[in-house]
């Protein structure tokens, strides 16, 4: 059994501390996708993140393992190691050239969705003017699914994220979003989307996120209600977890270089407040997930697929087979 979290933040700094990432490790998690920049971060900073996580990874290789397919996944938590891969929210940090998707997957990136709640000139963010997919936006789905990278549509706006799921050849995820329908909020995706997420293939994953869950301290019995409405709407097989817990670590200053301003990227019109920052489920939630599933009206091999069988699933298909299983079958 694999459980596998999509999406999680630690400081965008070199030096952030990974005790988070062992904290979920201790609670039962197996894989995390970790967030190493978005279109707010310059690529210096994205650089400079992704180096300092693979020194930290690298340098204790009995507790961390950086992979890049299923089969790596499975040896880690054979190994009782925690499996680890990179996540990029935005294209921006791709400068414009679909070449930059290959250079990110060699440096660990596995996962990738194209605007980070405001458009640019790949595609559209969620919080903004709704446009759909650019011509380069088209040529930068084809480089991720060439690439062998998950394709993202969280932080998308709905037109765009239809014709990013329309357009892509390999099954497309939502790492970290909730249902619309549940709770009303510019972040979470309607059941059009999630019909047509599902029918890529692919896996909508649900956030922990106080906004997005509609509870002030969200805990295990939000979570799993979400879970069940996509699973009522589209089927089990097309539900996971991605918590997108973010771990603020006092000391280190992530803030972006230049002229970085909040509001445009949270806007108050959205419902964003820097007066009253969104809460997020602890790690541990995920000891409690099990058993919240099942109050939800799930059978035990139905909670494991949300919990992981899922993502393990689409995964495979995308990732293919790492070097290092192929030569093990040689």
């Amino acid at each position: 059994m694999i459980n596998w979290d999509a999406h999680a933040c630690l400081p965008q700094h070199p030096l952030a501390d990974f005790t988070p990432v062992r904290r979920l490790h201790a609670a039962g998690v197996n894989y995390v996708s970790l967030n190493v920049g978005a279109d707010m971060n310059p690529l210096s900073q994205v650089m400079s993140v992704i180096a300092g996580y693979r020194a930290t990874i690298a340098a204790d290789p009995e507790r961390y393992a950086l992979v890049s397919s299923v089969d790596d996944i499975i040896q880690a938590a054979a190994d009782g190691r925690m499996a680890i891969s990179f996540d990029l929210e935005g294209a921006l940090p791709l400068m414009e050239q679909p070449d930059m998707v290959a250079l990110y997957a060699q440096l660990g990136v596995r996962q990738i969705h194209f605007a980070y709640n405001r458009n640019n000139s790949v595609a559209d963010g969620c919080h903004d003017i709704p446009r759909g997919l650019t011509p380069l936006g088209q040529r930068m789905v084809e480089a991720v699914n060439e690439n062998g990278i998950l394709m993202d549509c969280s932080h998308t706006g709905r037109l765009c994220s239809l014709e990013i799921m329309n357009a892509s050849s390999q099954p497309v995820i939502f790492s970290h979003a909730n249902p619309y329908t549940l709770v009303q909020h510019g972040r979470n995706v309607t059941d059009e989307q999630i019909r047509a997420c599902a029918a890529t293939g692919g896996v909508v994953c649900v956030s922990g996120l106080s906004f997005f869950l509609g509870s002030a301290q969200p805990d295990a019995n939000d979570v799993a209600r979400h879970v069940a409405y996509i699973a009522d709407l589209v089927g089990v097989r097309h539900a996971g977890i991605g918590l997108d817990i973010c771990f603020q670590q006092p000391g280190l200053d992530e803030t972006p270089p230049g002229d970085f301003n909040p509001e445009h990227w949270w806007p108050a019109s959205a419902g964003y407040s820097a007066d009253k920052p969104p809460s997020f489920t602890p790690p541990e939630v995920w000891r409690e997930l099990p058993a919240a599933l099942r109050r939800a009206g799930m059978s035990e091999t139905e909670a494991e697929l949300v919990l992981g069988r899922n993502m393990m699933r689409v995964a495979q298909q995308v990732w293919g087979t790492s070097e290092a299983a192929l030569a093990k079958a040689a």
